[in-house]
């Protein structure tokens, strides 16, 4: 019988939330349908990692066992360390697609900057390879995936049956925390500009009385009437789809400050 496997789509999937999160396990239940799917996620959780790397220590992995998974290993690494050690050390051919998610927490409007698991994908996208980051909109370790999981097949699928067509593309797919027909639709739209207001709460060791500050905030809107935002549409019941690059480029402060011949 002919071995149909490396005819299939290759998905690397990571996240930043660690191998044993519930998040991950219900995107790779719902996206094995539609190809070969390699594991490599960190051992344990590395929230707010953006896109980190790690230089000061060495890394290991090991297979891990995973549901629904070809192959799976747990990294001691960032989730970009997972991206790099898997293609370098891990895989043995490069991937269609890599996946990241399905995060606890929003990653919509500034929070991509900090971001580990859009860190994931947009090392994906640095090696040109077509890379989705997945987030809830829920911080619960127990959060309900079912409409996460859901729609994040429906994405991946599409995604798949466009890469000979498409230009590359990375995504940042937002989805609300509600029932799969509380969900309005999926909308592409642009990042909102908001900001977090921050305060670092200050509490005293038990031990010597020295103080320790544990960093909180609040995430502002700062254009909440504007309809074309990832904020906007979370917040009204869609998934917000935003494309993005590792091109950091200002266009419009480029284009100003040559013509005003600044140097």
């Amino acid at each position: 019988m002919e071995d149909n496997t490396t005819s299939r789509p290759l998905i690397l999937v990571t996240n930043d939330d660690g191998i044993f999160a519930k998040g991950i396990k219900e995107l790779v239940k719902a996206i094995h349908p539609f190809g070969e799917v390699v594991v490599v996620a960190p051992d344990k959780p590395q929230s707010g990692k953006s896109h980190a790397v790690t230089l000061d220590a060495p890394l290991w992995y090991m297979v891990s066992k995973f549901d629904d998974a070809d192959r799976a290993y747990k990294c001691t690494g960032t989730p970009s360390d997972c991206i790099k050690i898997a293609l370098y050390r891990i895989m043995d051919r490069k991937p269609d697609l890599i996946i990241s998610g399905i995060n606890h927490g929003s990653n919509s409007s500034v929070n991509i900057l900090y971001s580990g698991t859009m860190g994931a994908a947009m090392e994906g996208a640095i090696h040109g390879i077509p890379s989705i980051g997945f987030s809830l909109l829920s911080f619960n370790s127990d959060a309900d995936f079912a409409a996460a999981a859901h729609f994040a097949a429906i994405i991946t699928e599409k995604t798949i049956s466009r890469l000979g067509s498409l230009p590359f593309v990375c995504l940042n797919v937002n989805i609300p925390c509600l029932p799969i027909d509380e969900i309005k639709g999926i909308k592409v739209v642009r990042q909102s500009k908001g900001e977090w207001i921050e305060d670092f709460v200050r509490n005293y060791h038990p031990s010597n009385k020295r103080p320790y500050y544990w960093l909180t905030g609040e995430y502002h809107d700062l254009e909440p009437d504007s309809h074309d935002t990832d904020t906007w549409h979370l917040d009204n019941g869609y998934i917000a789809i935003q494309p993005v690059t590792v091109d950091c480029t200002d266009y419009k402060a480029l284009d100003a400050m040559n013509g005003e011949g600044w140097f």
